[in-house]
């Protein structure tokens, strides 16, 4: 099909735009959010969404990678729909990532006083870097190291983690100080 022929389908380059997100979002939720809510509410769903998260990013499905990113980083000082469109998506995948971070803290695996916008914001700039790295860069460890500051973030938040205990007890005395 011609370029001209495509717009002329779409009536516009905004419209032909919003159906590429609408499309990629339909995508986001099959592939990324649907498998990751049959998870036990929690942890487990949490790093589920993660992890598909991950894997959409370096999706071969997507050889110019996620249209919401790509989109994002194009549109994100155009005030228009275009721009409405991403940002109401990706505020609904934050409220997602926060929804799931409540409830790891109701299911008593992360602190009380763990703050959910904290972690989403967190997750959030970790898939962004994985995305750089991985796309643009090249880097082969992207994923191994995203994993690696998923569960380091957990365990910073975490009940029980042992860094949390250990911060919490009165250290005692080396036995050479003596």
């Amino acid at each position: 099909m011609s370029k001209s022929g495509l717009f002329a389908h779409f009536g516009s380059r905004e419209e032909l735009l919003l159906a590429v997100l609408d499309r990629g979002q339909q995508e986001f939720v099959k592939l990324v959010i649907n498998p990751a809510l049959a998870k036990p509410r929690g942890l487990p769903r949490l790093k589920a969404l993660f992890v598909e998260w991950l894997g959409w990013t370096e999706s071969a499905d997507l050889p110019g990678g996620c249209p919401m990113i790509g989109g994002a980083a194009e549109f994100d000082d155009k005030p228009g729909v275009v721009r409405d469109a991403l940002a109401t998506g990706q505020r609904a995948w934050i409220d997602t990532l926060t929804r799931a971070t409540r409830q790891a803290i109701e299911q008593g695996q992360l602190a009380p006083d763990t703050d959910p916008e904290q972690v989403s914001f967190e997750l959030f700039g970790i898939a962004l870097v994985v995305h750089h790295h991985r796309r643009l860069l090249g880097y082969e460890k992207a994923r191994a190291r995203a994993l690696a500051a998923f569960d380091a973030l957990i365990e910073r938040y975490a009940r029980s983690s042992p860094r949390s205990t250990a911060r919490a007890a009165p250290r005692a005395a080396h036995p050479t100080s003596r």
